[in-house]
Protein backbone atom coordinates (compact mmCIF):
# COMPACT_ATOMS: atom_id res chain seq x y z
CA UNK A 1 0.00 0.00 0.00
CA UNK A 2 0.92 3.89 -0.47
CA UNK A 3 1.66 5.80 2.23
CA UNK A 4 0.98 9.15 -0.02
CA UNK A 5 -2.09 11.04 0.42
CA UNK A 6 -4.99 9.51 -1.43
CA UNK A 7 -6.81 12.07 -4.25
CA UNK A 8 -10.98 12.10 -5.50
CA UNK A 9 -10.90 12.91 -9.56
CA UNK A 10 -13.65 14.77 -9.54
CA UNK A 11 -14.49 14.46 -13.00
CA UNK A 12 -17.27 16.49 -15.13
CA UNK A 13 -17.71 13.65 -18.22
CA UNK A 14 -18.87 16.22 -20.49
CA UNK A 15 -17.00 19.35 -20.29
CA UNK A 16 -14.63 20.26 -22.94
CA UNK A 17 -17.20 18.23 -25.10
CA UNK A 18 -16.10 15.16 -23.47
CA UNK A 19 -12.04 16.08 -23.45
CA UNK A 20 -12.56 15.14 -19.61
CA UNK A 21 -12.95 11.67 -20.78
CA UNK A 22 -10.37 11.49 -23.49
CA UNK A 23 -7.84 12.61 -20.90
CA UNK A 24 -8.37 10.49 -18.00
CA UNK A 25 -6.69 6.87 -19.76
CA UNK A 26 -3.57 9.76 -19.46
CA UNK A 27 -4.21 10.69 -15.55
CA UNK A 28 -4.94 7.67 -14.59
CA UNK A 29 -1.94 5.97 -15.94
CA UNK A 30 0.57 8.78 -14.93
CA UNK A 31 -0.88 8.13 -11.14
CA UNK A 32 -0.43 4.77 -10.98
CA UNK A 33 3.26 5.21 -12.15
CA UNK A 34 3.79 7.97 -9.72
CA UNK A 35 2.20 5.37 -6.92
CA UNK A 36 -0.47 7.60 -5.77
CA UNK A 37 -3.98 6.28 -4.91
CA UNK A 38 -6.66 7.76 -6.40
CA UNK A 39 -10.25 6.98 -7.71
CA UNK A 40 -12.83 8.81 -10.00
CA UNK A 41 -16.08 10.50 -8.90
CA UNK A 42 -18.05 11.18 -12.35
CA UNK A 43 -20.57 14.62 -11.15
CA UNK A 44 -23.89 15.04 -12.36
CA UNK A 45 -24.19 18.60 -11.49
CA UNK A 46 -22.10 21.68 -9.88
CA UNK A 47 -23.54 20.95 -6.28
CA UNK A 48 -22.97 17.17 -6.60
CA UNK A 49 -19.47 18.07 -7.45
CA UNK A 50 -19.04 20.27 -4.33
CA UNK A 51 -20.70 17.56 -1.99
CA UNK A 52 -17.92 15.24 -3.63
CA UNK A 53 -15.18 17.68 -2.75
CA UNK A 54 -16.61 17.76 1.16
CA UNK A 55 -16.42 14.41 1.20
CA UNK A 56 -13.18 13.82 -0.16
CA UNK A 57 -11.56 16.04 2.85
CA UNK A 58 -14.13 14.04 5.37
CA UNK A 59 -12.18 11.08 3.82
CA UNK A 60 -8.63 12.70 4.12
CA UNK A 61 -8.06 12.62 0.57
CA UNK A 62 -7.51 15.61 -1.58
CA UNK A 63 -10.21 16.49 -3.98
CA UNK A 64 -8.82 17.58 -7.94
CA UNK A 65 -11.13 18.92 -9.74
CA UNK A 66 -11.03 17.35 -13.78
CA UNK A 67 -12.88 20.23 -15.82
CA UNK A 68 -13.27 23.33 -16.95
CA UNK A 69 -13.69 27.09 -15.49
CA UNK A 70 -17.30 26.09 -14.21
CA UNK A 71 -16.67 23.09 -11.85
CA UNK A 72 -13.67 24.77 -10.51
CA UNK A 73 -15.05 27.88 -9.81
CA UNK A 74 -17.87 26.10 -7.71
CA UNK A 75 -16.12 23.65 -5.95
CA UNK A 76 -13.02 26.24 -4.87
CA UNK A 77 -15.54 28.83 -4.34
CA UNK A 78 -17.59 26.47 -1.84
CA UNK A 79 -14.14 25.94 -0.46
CA UNK A 80 -13.33 28.94 0.59
CA UNK A 81 -12.12 29.14 3.86
CA UNK A 82 -11.35 25.70 3.91
CA UNK A 83 -7.57 24.29 4.71
CA UNK A 84 -7.22 21.69 2.90
CA UNK A 85 -5.87 22.15 -0.62
CA UNK A 86 -7.69 21.19 -4.22
CA UNK A 87 -6.03 20.34 -7.21
CA UNK A 88 -6.85 20.99 -10.53
CA UNK A 89 -6.54 19.10 -13.44
CA UNK A 90 -7.88 21.33 -16.73
CA UNK A 91 -10.30 19.59 -19.44
CA UNK A 92 -12.39 22.31 -20.08
CA UNK A 93 -13.37 24.35 -23.50
CA UNK A 94 -11.55 28.20 -21.88
CA UNK A 95 -9.28 26.25 -19.04
CA UNK A 96 -8.44 30.10 -17.49
CA UNK A 97 -7.83 29.81 -14.48
CA UNK A 98 -5.52 26.85 -15.38
CA UNK A 99 -3.74 29.58 -17.54
CA UNK A 100 -3.75 31.90 -14.97
CA UNK A 101 -2.16 29.75 -12.21
CA UNK A 102 0.87 28.00 -14.50
CA UNK A 103 -1.10 24.50 -14.43
CA UNK A 104 -0.05 22.17 -17.63
CA UNK A 105 -3.09 20.97 -19.71
CA UNK A 106 -0.85 18.12 -20.65
CA UNK A 107 -2.45 15.79 -18.45
CA UNK A 108 0.77 14.02 -17.26
CA UNK A 109 2.05 17.18 -16.12
CA UNK A 110 -0.51 18.49 -14.74
CA UNK A 111 -0.18 15.10 -12.38
CA UNK A 112 3.40 16.08 -11.77
CA UNK A 113 1.97 19.15 -10.18
CA UNK A 114 -0.52 17.31 -7.61
CA UNK A 115 1.89 15.20 -6.62
CA UNK A 116 5.27 17.78 -6.39
CA UNK A 117 2.14 19.41 -3.55
CA UNK A 118 3.12 23.26 -4.03
CA UNK A 119 -0.01 25.44 -3.00
CA UNK A 120 -0.85 28.96 -3.70
CA UNK A 121 -3.53 30.79 -1.40
CA UNK A 122 -5.41 32.78 -4.03
CA UNK A 123 -8.41 35.33 -3.56
CA UNK A 124 -12.08 34.32 -4.37
CA UNK A 125 -14.30 36.39 -5.55
CA UNK A 126 -18.23 36.67 -4.30
CA UNK A 127 -21.27 38.37 -6.55
CA UNK A 128 -24.29 38.91 -4.28
CA UNK A 129 -23.23 35.37 -1.92
CA UNK A 130 -21.95 33.53 -5.00
CA UNK A 131 -18.80 32.59 -5.45
CA UNK A 132 -15.99 32.86 -8.36
CA UNK A 133 -12.44 32.09 -9.27
CA UNK A 134 -12.02 34.15 -12.40
CA UNK A 135 -14.24 37.22 -14.01
CA UNK A 136 -17.31 37.98 -12.94
CA UNK A 137 -18.55 40.55 -16.22
CA UNK A 138 -21.90 41.84 -17.33
CA UNK A 139 -23.00 43.71 -20.54
CA UNK A 140 -21.63 42.84 -23.80
CA UNK A 141 -20.41 39.42 -22.31
CA UNK A 142 -23.36 38.23 -20.98
CA UNK A 143 -25.29 37.86 -24.34
CA UNK A 144 -21.43 36.39 -25.67
CA UNK A 145 -21.42 34.45 -22.60
CA UNK A 146 -25.17 32.66 -23.26
CA UNK A 147 -24.29 32.23 -27.01
CA UNK A 148 -21.01 30.27 -26.23
CA UNK A 149 -22.82 28.42 -23.61
CA UNK A 150 -25.56 27.20 -26.11
CA UNK A 151 -23.04 26.34 -28.76
CA UNK A 152 -22.05 22.70 -27.74
CA UNK A 153 -20.31 21.66 -30.77
CA UNK A 154 -17.50 24.21 -31.00
CA UNK A 155 -14.14 24.09 -28.80
CA UNK A 156 -11.92 26.17 -27.83
CA UNK A 157 -11.34 29.44 -28.63
CA UNK A 158 -13.51 29.05 -31.82
CA UNK A 159 -16.62 29.21 -29.39
CA UNK A 160 -15.56 32.15 -27.79
CA UNK A 161 -15.01 34.13 -31.14
CA UNK A 162 -17.94 32.43 -32.58
CA UNK A 163 -20.41 34.14 -29.47
CA UNK A 164 -18.44 37.21 -29.86
CA UNK A 165 -19.44 37.65 -33.29
CA UNK A 166 -22.94 36.69 -32.69
CA UNK A 167 -23.90 39.00 -29.53
CA UNK A 168 -21.91 41.92 -31.44
CA UNK A 169 -24.51 41.42 -34.46
CA UNK A 170 -27.58 42.67 -32.37
CA UNK A 171 -25.60 44.67 -29.82
CA UNK A 172 -26.67 48.27 -28.33
CA UNK A 173 -24.71 49.89 -26.05
CA UNK A 174 -25.60 49.87 -22.48
CA UNK A 175 -25.15 52.50 -19.23
CA UNK A 176 -23.29 50.85 -16.11
CA UNK A 177 -23.15 52.56 -12.64
CA UNK A 178 -20.47 51.58 -10.40
CA UNK A 179 -20.59 52.62 -7.21
CA UNK A 180 -17.77 52.34 -4.80
CA UNK A 181 -17.66 53.24 -1.35
CA UNK A 182 -20.44 55.36 -1.26
CA UNK A 183 -19.37 57.40 -4.79
CA UNK A 184 -21.07 56.65 -8.27
CA UNK A 185 -19.12 56.63 -11.79
CA UNK A 186 -21.45 55.93 -14.86
CA UNK A 187 -19.66 54.66 -17.97
CA UNK A 188 -21.93 53.86 -21.48
CA UNK A 189 -20.28 50.97 -23.23
CA UNK A 190 -20.04 47.29 -23.72
CA UNK A 191 -18.28 45.84 -20.73
CA UNK A 192 -17.65 45.83 -17.23
CA UNK A 193 -15.45 43.34 -15.86
CA UNK A 194 -14.70 42.64 -12.46
CA UNK A 195 -11.26 40.79 -12.34
CA UNK A 196 -9.99 37.79 -10.03
CA UNK A 197 -7.66 35.84 -12.74
CA UNK A 198 -6.71 37.73 -15.25
CA UNK A 199 -7.97 35.76 -18.15
CA UNK A 200 -11.47 34.83 -19.49
CA UNK A 201 -13.12 33.18 -22.75
CA UNK A 202 -10.32 31.04 -23.38
CA UNK A 203 -7.48 32.41 -23.18
CA UNK A 204 -8.44 36.61 -23.23
CA UNK A 205 -6.16 38.19 -21.07
CA UNK A 206 -8.51 40.83 -20.38
CA UNK A 207 -6.75 42.20 -16.76
CA UNK A 208 -3.28 41.73 -17.57
CA UNK A 209 -2.29 43.72 -14.05
CA UNK A 210 -4.65 41.28 -12.34
CA UNK A 211 -3.22 39.06 -9.63
CA UNK A 212 -4.71 36.39 -7.64
CA UNK A 213 -3.68 37.02 -4.87
CA UNK A 214 -3.58 40.56 -3.86
CA UNK A 215 -6.27 40.78 -2.03
CA UNK A 216 -8.31 43.30 -4.97
CA UNK A 217 -10.13 43.22 -8.09
CA UNK A 218 -9.26 44.44 -11.38
CA UNK A 219 -12.19 46.90 -12.56
CA UNK A 220 -11.98 46.94 -16.42
CA UNK A 221 -14.95 48.81 -18.74
CA UNK A 222 -14.88 49.27 -22.50
CA UNK A 223 -16.69 52.01 -23.12
CA UNK A 224 -19.01 52.91 -26.23
CA UNK A 225 -16.97 52.22 -29.95
CA UNK A 226 -18.21 51.23 -33.33
CA UNK A 227 -18.88 48.30 -33.87
CA UNK A 228 -16.16 47.85 -36.30
CA UNK A 229 -13.60 49.21 -34.04
CA UNK A 230 -14.89 46.79 -31.51
CA UNK A 231 -14.21 43.76 -33.74
CA UNK A 232 -10.90 45.03 -35.11
CA UNK A 233 -9.85 45.62 -31.23
CA UNK A 234 -11.22 42.03 -30.30
CA UNK A 235 -7.40 40.26 -30.87
CA UNK A 236 -5.79 42.52 -28.50
CA UNK A 237 -7.53 41.61 -25.44
CA UNK A 238 -5.76 37.83 -26.26
CA UNK A 239 -2.24 39.77 -25.92
CA UNK A 240 -4.00 42.37 -23.10
CA UNK A 241 -2.79 45.14 -25.06
CA UNK A 242 -6.26 47.10 -25.45
CA UNK A 243 -5.61 48.25 -22.24
CA UNK A 244 -3.38 50.86 -24.17
CA UNK A 245 -6.66 52.42 -25.19
CA UNK A 246 -7.23 54.47 -22.95
CA UNK A 247 -9.85 56.62 -24.42
CA UNK A 248 -11.93 53.49 -24.36
CA UNK A 249 -11.06 51.00 -21.52
CA UNK A 250 -10.41 52.06 -18.46
CA UNK A 251 -8.71 49.79 -14.99
CA UNK A 252 -9.03 50.29 -11.48
CA UNK A 253 -8.77 48.43 -8.70
CA UNK A 254 -11.16 47.66 -5.71
CA UNK A 255 -11.96 45.27 -2.83
CA UNK A 256 -15.89 45.63 -3.40
CA UNK A 257 -18.50 47.00 -6.07
CA UNK A 258 -21.62 47.30 -6.57
CA UNK A 259 -23.06 47.64 -10.26
CA UNK A 260 -26.36 48.55 -12.06
CA UNK A 261 -27.50 49.21 -15.88
CA UNK A 262 -29.83 50.75 -17.65
CA UNK A 263 -31.51 47.00 -18.89
CA UNK A 264 -30.94 43.92 -17.17
CA UNK A 265 -27.82 41.63 -17.73
CA UNK A 266 -26.67 38.16 -16.09
CA UNK A 267 -23.41 38.14 -14.12
CA UNK A 268 -21.39 35.66 -15.77
CA UNK A 269 -17.98 34.38 -14.12
CA UNK A 270 -16.02 30.76 -14.83
CA UNK A 271 -18.26 30.39 -17.87
CA UNK A 272 -21.69 30.12 -15.57
CA UNK A 273 -24.70 32.53 -14.68
CA UNK A 274 -24.08 33.79 -11.06
CA UNK A 275 -26.73 36.34 -10.68
CA UNK A 276 -28.68 39.36 -12.06
CA UNK A 277 -27.66 43.09 -11.81
CA UNK A 278 -28.07 45.11 -9.28
CA UNK A 279 -24.98 42.98 -8.26
CA UNK A 280 -22.53 43.87 -5.74
CA UNK A 281 -19.35 42.01 -5.89
CA UNK A 282 -16.49 41.75 -3.67
CA UNK A 283 -13.62 40.32 -2.88
CA UNK A 284 -12.52 37.27 -0.09
CA UNK A 285 -8.60 37.59 0.25
CA UNK A 286 -6.28 33.93 0.63
CA UNK A 287 -9.98 32.45 0.95
CA UNK A 288 -8.24 29.33 -1.06
CA UNK A 289 -5.46 26.87 -1.15
CA UNK A 290 -4.76 25.15 -4.62
CA UNK A 291 -2.32 23.23 -5.78
CA UNK A 292 0.01 24.86 -8.96
CA UNK A 293 3.51 24.17 -10.30
CA UNK A 294 6.45 25.58 -7.75
CA UNK A 295 7.14 28.31 -10.36
CA UNK A 296 3.61 30.01 -9.62
CA UNK A 297 3.59 28.40 -5.43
Amino acid sequence: MSDKQAHTLIMNPSSGGGRSRQLLPDVEKRLDALRIPFRVEKTRSLEHGIDLAFEAIENREVPVVMSGDGLIGAVGGAMAGVESPVGLIPAGRGNDLARGLGIPTDPAAAVDCLAAGFTRSIDVGDADGKRFLGIASVGFDSEANRIANEARVLKGQPVYAYAALRALATWKPARFTLIENGVQSRVTGYTVAVANNGFYGGGMNVAPGAEIDDGQLDVITIGNVGKLRFLMNLPKVFRGSHVDEVEVVSHHRTSSIEIRASRPFTVYADGDPLTELPATIRVIPSALRMIVPETTA
